[in-house]
This record gives C-alpha cells, structure tokens and sequence, in this order.
C-alpha cells in the first residue's frame, strides 16, 4: 500500500502466474511450455534479425505474421491481429470489445487472468458455473448478457468443445460478441477459425506460445471480421503502437511457415499425454478428458496440495489451484518422455 497508488491499484488482485524457479534438474511441467524447442527456422531467422536493424523501431502492424495467418486460414490480413502474447491480445479484447452495460459470461473455472481483466477495466461479469463433469453446458449461456467468453479447450481443465456447439452458441448470441480463446486448440481440438467468415460477432484468439514453443517470445493473435479487429487496433495504437519487436516478428513468421516442425512435435506431445493419462489412471488418478497440452488429474482421498508439495521435494513442478471444487487437483503439462518417466516413478513412490 501507498499513498502515492492511484485508487484502481488498491482494488487489483493481479494474475498470479506459475513459478519459473531456477533450480538445477528441475522438472518443469507446471506452466505448460512446450518441452521441445522452437523451429530450428525460427531461430535462424531470430539471428538474422539480430543485427544493425535493432536500432530502428519495428513494423508497426505486424503485417507479415499476419498475411500468413491469413493466408492459412484463407483470411484477409485485415482480418488478423497480432499482439505481444496472446494475454495482450485478450487485454486489448477486453477494453475494446468486453465492456458493455450488460455481464459478460464466462465459466466459474476457467483461465484466472479473465477475472483479473475485469476488474482492471472496470466490467461487470456473471460467472457461468461448470456442470459436475466441469463441462460448460450450452444452455446456461441463454441469459442476458454484455459478451462471452470461452476457452477451447477450457483451462486448467483440458476439456474441449466439439466445433458444432461452438458454432451454435455464437449463432445463439448475434447481437453480443463471442471470444473463443484457443491457446490449447492445436493439441486436440477444432478451431473456430473457419467459422470468421460466417459470423460477424466471432473473434477466436491463439498464441504461438504453446504448440509453436515460443513462450519465450510472446507471440499472439486474433481473428476475426475486420469492424472486430479495427476495434483491437484502436485500443492497441492507444496503448503500443510496437507490441511486437524484430526478433519476435522474425521468429514467429518462420516458425508459423514451419509445418513440419509444428506437426511432429504437436503429435508428440499427444502421444506421451495419452500415455501419462493411462499411468495416471493406474495409479488410481481421475484423469478429465484433455485436449490440450496438460492434463487435470486427482487422487481420491488425497489433497491436492499435500500431491504438489510432494513433487516439489522431488524437484517436479506440476500447478494446484487453491479454488473450490478444484483444490484437489494438479494440472500437469506434458513434457518429454523422460520427464513423464520420472514424474511417473516419483509419483509411485509418494502414492505408495
């Protein structure tokens, strides 16, 4: 506290992200990194872009991750935007297309930086709760409303939504504007992306960070009819006009060009999910059904906590949130074979 804050700052309970300690031999699988390294590509094209240039300010627009985005998705670049990861990207959607008279809707349990968007602008919100299979049920979100909000696959749950319901509740809510938030969507999902043409109230974002393996660079996007993204650009070119620098520009375009990379290491990283949940569940875990690149898994009878603080003497991370109705479990991100191994075996041995 002090004196000298502005009244906002004392009402913020700021996003609590997950440990990045420094701990030699540790195992990291609690924020959900990718466990493998970025395109070989991107990085070459990192360190070409590591030179003179450096000294002038960088391509304001992004333009040429974006024209490939669009080109992907067969989009008009007009219709893509890009952002210093995809939590700027949904800050600059939360100003500038969230905040009406009316709630905006999202799930009781969901991704935490949603509430904390709220209440740094100012928006009132109604908190959707999950049903008890933590799935988000399509007729809870018939009541009046500001705006939606979705994450798909939901987190920390992992649980995704077939493309069809998605489709049905931004037809459901024409005069509101729907955001499927699809950081986790490559791992197993249906994008929403297809759908932009279609429904001008859509906007879909992604991030680079996860399937890419550039959470270090920050790296993200939206999608959406041009009236959306000029709104974004709006409230970014009063905020940024450079959200993006060179480096990240350069490595972002040559990883997102690099398919090959992108769909060896994404089916990897299914592959050895699948094989934790079938451990997990031998081990006597509840393991939720996951599209995404973690997985959210309880021990009847143990607490969640007591599990985590456990691995954590055996220098493993894994995330427990301290929340109702899901304080019990750990949200674990997939990371190599051999990191799976030795979580496996520490977790043997704590269970026995």
């Amino acid at each position: 506290m002090s004196r000298f804050w502005s009244p906002i700052v004392h009402t913020l309970s700021p996003y609590v992200a997950g440990e990045q300690p420094q701990i030699s031999g540790l195992v990291k699988l609690n924020t959900n990194e990718s466990p493998y390294g970025p395109s070989p590509h991107a990085i070459a094209a990192i360190h070409a872009a590591n030179g003179d240039a450096l000294r002038l300010y960088p391509e304001p627009t992004g333009i040429h991750l974006r024209r490939a985005v669009a080109e992907t998705y067969g989009l008009d670049a007009g219709e893509v935007f890009v952002g210093n990861g995809s939590d700027e990207v949904l800050a600059h959607v939360f100003q500038g297309l969230l905040n009406h008279d009316l709630p905006l809707l999202y799930p009781d349990i969901t991704y935490s930086f949603y509430p904390t968007y709220c209440r740094l602008y100012g928006i009132t919100s109604v908190l959707v709760p999950l049903d008890d299979g933590f799935e988000v049920r399509l007729e809870d979100y018939r009541q009046p409303c500001g705006a939606i909000i979705i994450a798909n696959p939901n987190a920390p749950t992992g649980i995704a939504k077939p493309l069809d319901w998605i489709e049905a509740l931004v037809a459901e809510h024409p005069d509101q504007v729907v955001v499927i938030d699809e950081a986790y969507v490559d791992f197993g999902a249906e994008t929403a992306i297809p759908l932009v043409k279609k429904y001008p109230n859509l906007l879909v974002v992604h991030t680079l960070s996860k399937s890419r393996g550039l959470a270090g660079l920050r790296v993200g996007f939206a999608v959406g009819q041009r009236h959306l993204i000029d709104a974004l650009e709006r409230v970014k070119d009063s905020f940024n006009s450079y959200p993006l620098d060179r480096l990240a520009q350069a490595g972002a375009l040559a990883a997102w060009q690099d398919r090959e990379w992108f769909e060896t290491h994404r089916d990897m990283i299914i592959a050895t999910r699948e094989r934790l949940t079938g451990a997990l569940h031998a081990l006597g875990f509840e393991v939720l059904p996951s599209a995404a690149n973690f997985v959210f898994a309880r021990l009847p009878g143990r607490p969640g906590g007591e599990l985590a603080a456990a691995l954590r003497a055996k220098a493993i991370l894994v995330r427990n949130f301290n929340k109702p109705r899901i304080s019990d479990f750990l949200r674990i991100s997939i990371g190599t074979d051999a990191e799976t191994d030795k979580l496996l075996t520490a977790l043997k041995e704590i269970v026995s």
